[in-house]
């Protein structure tokens, strides 16, 4: 949980989930997340053994990563339904 709890690491697993991605469209993906702080990701996460850095450069999920990814999904809904509604997320059901 350490490991995950920083900030970028749950996004970049995100990101990778649906397939390998080069670093710079990675990046691109991330919006502000700076190169520099990608990089230190990454390298984090493959030494977890979530990410693998490929022949070609680009990175993917391993095994254990996808089935993070796969965790993750949820989350996403639930931030797609109430992100930038965060008024309605104090309403209760017999509001």
């Amino acid at each position: 949980m350490d490991l995950l709890g920083q900030r970028w690491m749950l996004r970049i697993v995100w990101e990778l989930e649906p397939g390998a991605l080069g670093f710079l469209e990675l990046r691109r993906r991330m919006g502000n997340c700076s190169s520099s702080m990608l990089s230190v990701r990454l390298q984090r996460l493959a030494e977890a053994g979530v990410v693998v850095k490929r022949a070609d450069k680009s990175y993917e999920l391993t095994t254990a990563g996808t089935e993070l990814g796969r965790a993750l999904e949820p989350v996403w809904r639930w931030s797609e339904r109430w992100a930038g509604n965060l008024e309605r997320a104090g309403e209760t059901d017999d509001s």
